[in-house]
């Protein structure tokens, strides 16, 4: 796992960034339920 982790960390963490910017500019798709955002992924909303 650390051998992955050295290797493809950098890919992995693009990921993350990516979908963390996705869900900030979206809302839950369940009408009853949405999350509290935390303070780093509202930094990354587009509006």
């Amino acid at each position: 796992m650390k051998k992955f982790l050295t290797k493809y960390g950098h890919i992995v963490a693009a990921f993350a960034i990516m979908i963390a910017s996705v869900t900030a500019n979206s809302t839950c798709v369940y009408i009853m339920y949405q999350e509290k955002m935390p303070e780093a992924v509202k930094k990354l909303r587009k509006f």
